[in-house]
């Protein structure tokens, strides 16, 4: 594929994910049409025509995950997830290479109910992906080798380390796992499995696990996208239909677990701040109380001016954090809240907030705007979920998998719509009581786990491992045809498809103009949905600091909607959540944004709050204290991320610390930073001739611009200063910086130089290097490195 046509391909798809909708009750989805049948085999095939962009989205559910796994052997289904991407028998290679050549975006998941795999390629790459994906399923045990599975073994167990032994409070949900499931449960183990199990695993129990599982009758896909239904259904027919199905399936049946008592765990980490956890058991999905549950934590801890959130975090400022979310699962549902203490507070203190809040809320039913902001929460989620074509095809086989009905979007939805305030009273005190799980990380020493296990137990595992699968693969090769006979029953499934022509798009007109101060406006017509997405970007980002108040940009974006001269930072956080609006401020190094998504319907009050936001905050000093508090206790945590500490060091000793790029905010310079400061910073640089809007979505240039000039009115042009950052200079030698991180379970490498400005006539062809490079899985870093 094309540079050129990479680049549609790409720009398309970020146009279909820049939006957003929040239907308001009563209002019905737009409807999912689709074909659905099966094959002889038992393969479900479920298709849905969207021809609005030429790609096309191939999703294909396994209905296993590691529920399916027997203690002693965990980890297997996330072990194939991996296997599948190694190659196949008509495909001996690694599968990204063809793909990610057609400029398709690939990957593949696993939970405890269920694997995936996924490639949305454009339009005329459809055959190769269903290729692929046959493949894979017939015929990928003929081309594994212990190589490969020693290999993908490997790539697990790193990735095990990187998520779970050095990351954080990276271990409590295994913990978590293991002590409020009973022994046995599927449940009581994590999907990434232990490094015993996996080190155990030999050939033959991998074999008969993909036998059993990964069949077409346990299997169904989903087509979405820009293709003719009756040339897919053929092709699906040629390389799918020939796979003979697998043996019936006895599913695990467990029923929902309850704790008898309060259980309480408590263990060391190496983190500054210390977190508390505390977990229900209540109910598996789609179950009927399961969107009352959702609400509930919607409710607890989402937004600002949600109950828990403003009274820990705000209010009484003893959590840095806190949060809440209730998990699902085929077999079983878990509600959770957690939160950091604050620098010197005590989870005691924490723990007793939150049981307050829950009762609270039994006591008090959610007033009707608790329940409107959470209804439209939900609701945004749900159809945010509809803009892609992957995003519907991964719905539906949900659907499908779980429900056997793919199109069960209004009627999931309605399940939210009925739910009432006296609903949410009644799932909080029959789940919400004193059978608890309640677990706390303090700041100690990191628990030993099995990922610590010697190399020299490694070396010997695996050359047992090796000699195990040369004898499984010798009695392989006497119950198998001559190689000569099984390629000329199938000679076609060695043929790689050849693409169709390209298909045509049109990139999209971008119409320019002015307001009556200056303001540059980008507006890109989308008409498709009734969504609007703005975004106001200024030329200013952390470069202008000063050296002394590194952090000064930082801090006057986060507090521009914490406060403005005509609403308070509660005030503005309802307001956009009661019309389903979102509203978010970001920055970098170079620029400073403020970004919002609204219903069309809804664009008058929600550029009310855009426009007062960047026009008028006020940045209140018990805001700002309170952000200041924030700030310093994430530096702390910041000690314990690796990857924080290698970012940290490498852009220090690779600009110095005398210029803007190698300088962070630090305690000194937080510190430093007045109110005086902030507002100084905002009047200087936000200012409209230092600033673009770009807006897409429903609305035209003519209505928009008067709406804009309105808004806007008073807003005036300021002087703002260039900004001169100061030369670099490239490192006259190699050299290695060493920092130490006791206990932590993983090196961190970064490795690089100074590079050139974005305004260079060689910026783009060092981004397509980059590419092959490292900036893809089949690129030849992450080849050699991981794969090879």
């Amino acid at each position: 594929m094309s540079f050129k046509r990479t680049f549609v391909f790409l720009l398309s798809t970020i146009l279909l994910m820049t939006t957003i909708v929040s239907a308001q009750k009563g209002d019905k989805l737009p409807p999912i049409r689709y074909k659905e049948y099966k094959l002889d085999n038992g393969l479900r095939v479920i298709m849905h025509q969207d021809k609005s962009t030429p790609i096309v989205a191939v999703n294909l559910w396994y209905h296993v995950g590691s529920k399916n796994e027997v203690p002693g052997r965990t980890g297997f289904a996330h072990l194939f997830e991996h296997m599948m991407f190694q190659g196949s028998k008509h495909y001996n290679k690694d599968y990204f290479g063809p793909l990610q050549e057609a400029g398709a975006n690939i990957n593949g998941s696993t939970n405890p109910d269920r694997t995936n795999y996924y490639e949305v390629v454009p339009s005329n790459f459809l055959e190769l992906a269903l290729w692929l994906e046959s493949d894979r399923m017939g015929f990928l045990l003929d081309a594994m080798t212990m190589e490969k599975l020693d290999n993908q073994r490997d790539v697990v167990k790193n990735e095990r380390r990187q998520r779970y032994e050095n990351q954080p409070y990276g271990l409590w949900f295994e913990k978590m796992s293991e002590m409020m499931y009973p022994e046995g449960h599927p449940y009581s183990w994590t999907t990434i499995g232990s490094m015993k199990d996996l080190s155990a695993a030999s050939m033959e129990d991998v074999q008969a696990f993909f036998r059993k599982y990964y069949a077409p009758n346990n299997a169904s896909i989903v087509i979405a996208g820009d293709f003719e239904m009756d040339e897919a259904a053929k092709l699906v027919e040629k390389y799918f239909a020939p796979i003979p199905g697998g043996e019936k399936i006895d599913r695990p049946n467990f029923k929902q677990p309850k704790l008898e008592k309060e259980i309480r765990f408590s263990m060391g980490d190496s983190v500054q701040l210390p977190r508390v956890y505390m977990l229900w058991h209540t109910t598996p999905q789609y179950t009927a109380d399961e969107p009352a549950l959702d609400m509930l934590s919607q409710i607890l801890t989402t937004g600002r001016g949600s109950r828990l959130q403003s009274k820990l975090v705000y209010d009484k400022q003893i959590s840095q954090d806190v949060s809440s979310f209730h998990y699902t699962r085929e077999m079983a549902g878990l509600f959770a809240a957690i939160s950091t203490a604050a620098p010197e507070k005590s989870l005691e203190e924490i723990e007793k907030e939150i049981l307050m809040g829950i009762e609270d809320i039994k006591k008090n039913p959610p007033t009707k705007e608790e329940m409107m902001r959470a209804l439209n929460g939900i609701e945004s989620s749900t159809i945010y979920g509809l803009q892609t074509v992957l995003g519907k095809a991964d719905r539906m086989n949900s659907y499908a998998t779980f429900l056997g009905e793919p199109a069960y979007f209004q009627k999931d939805l309605d399940r939210y719509r009925k739910v009432t305030s006296a609903d949410i009273q009644r799932v909080a005190k029959k789940y919400l009581d004193d059978k608890k799980f309640v677990m706390t990380i303090v700041p100690g020493k990191k628990p030993n786990t099995d990922a610590t296990a010697t190399a020299e137990k490694e070396k010997k595992a695996k050359a047992a491992k090796k000699a195990e699968a040369k004898d499984a693969e010798d009695k392989a090769k006497m119950v198998k045809v001559s190689a000569k006979d099984e390629k000329a029953e199938s000679d076609w499934r060695y043929e790689m498809p050849k693409p169709k022509p390209d298909p045509s798009f049109a990139l999209p007109e971008i119409q320019k103009t002015k307001l009556k101060n200056g303001l540059n406006v980008w507006l890109v017509e989308q008409n498709e949905l009734p969504i609007i997405s703005m975004n106001m970007v200024f030329e200013t980002g952390s470069t202008n600091d000063p050296m002394d108040k590194s952090g000064l940009n930082d801090v006057t974006s986060a507090l521009l909607d914490d406060g403005t001269k005509n609403r308070s930072a509660v005030e503005i956080a309802n307001e956009l959540q009661s019309i389903g609006a979102r509203l978010s401020t970001s920055n970098n190094s170079d620029s400073s944004t403020v970004e919002m998504l609204t219903l069309t319907r809804n664009l008058d009050p929600a550029l009310d709050i855009f426009a007062d936001v960047i026009l008028n905050p006020t940045f209140p000093s018990d805001e700002v204290e309170t952000f200041r508090k924030r700030t310093l206790a994430s530096l702390l945590q910041r000690k314990d991320n690796p990857n924080a500490i290698a970012n940290l060091v490498y852009n220090k000793v690779l600009y110095t610390d005398q210029h803007p790029y190698g300088v962070s905010p630090n305690e000194k310079s937080v510190k430093a930073i007045s109110r005086e400061d902030i507002s100084k910073y905002h009047q200087v640089f936000y200012r409209p001739n230092n600033a673009t809007l770009i807006v897409v979505g429903n609305t035209d240039l003519k209505s928009l611009t008067a709406k804009l000039n309105e808004k806007f009115d008073g807003w005036k042009n300021g002087d703002v200063p260039e900004t001169e950052l100061p030369e670099v200079e490239n490192l006259d030698k190699a050299t290695i910086y060493l920092v130490d991180k006791p206990g932590a379970a993983q090196s961190v490498i970064n490795i690089g130089q100074v590079g050139v400005p974005r305004n260079s006539a060689d910026y783009f062809p060092i981004l397509v290097m980059n590419q092959i490079l490292g900036g893809q899985f089949s690129a030849r870093v992450n080849m050699n490195l991981r794969e090879d």
